[in-house]
């Protein structure tokens, strides 16, 4: 097999951005010549006119690139960060939640994390009846990302069963 082809097939596989010495341990090869092959894969990608690239900005990664990136986020499960996640379960939780109590459950970056989670289709917004606020709730695609069967009220009460009661808290000090 070529190591070419191999290096391909390490890129295609790890799933994250690797160094010349992190593929070449795992091919068992020189650095050097997995340097060089890297670069002529580099060359390779970028002559065709293919919807993959390989960028070597922090390590060597295959990555779709930019122009393509809308079509694969409407089939490929949207990556969250900590905190835009911490912001959904909160409003999984508490929903239907005013964006307001969210913003004081979450602090100001809240509204920059609604904006990402209404982007990617995970909660709704509409207006309170009041005209003051909004109301979040999530949405279907939420409970299809989670795998999530029903509910999610349902699962708010499953887990409000499992936290410690006032009682409990008393025991434990």
């Amino acid at each position: 097999m070529p190591l070419r082809s191999r290096i391909e097939a390490v890129l295609f596989v790890i799933g994250k951005a690797a160094t010349v010495e992190e593929i070449a341990g795992i091919l068992s090869e020189d650095p050097a010549q997995v340097e060089t092959e890297l670069l002529e894969l580099i060359m390779d990608y970028s002559s065709r006119e293919s919807a993959l690239e390989i960028d070597d900005e922090n390590g060597y990664i295959i990555q779709v690139r930019e122009d393509y990136k809308d079509i694969v986020e409407k089939l490929v499960p949207v990556e969250l960060k900590p905190s835009v996640l911490r912001t959904l379960s909160v409003i999984a939780l508490k929903e239907p939640v005013r964006q307001a109590q969210l913003k004081e459950l979450r602090g100001a970056a809240a509204y920059e994390h609604v904006g990402e989670l209404l982007e990617k289709g995970l909660i709704s917004r509409k207006k309170d009846k009041n005209g003051r606020s909004f109301i979040l709730r999530t949405t279907p695609k939420f409970a299809e990302y989670f795998k999530l069967k029903g509910d999610t009220r349902a699962l708010a009460k499953i887990l409000d069963l499992h936290k410690p009661s006032s009682k409990d808290e008393e025991h434990d000090i």
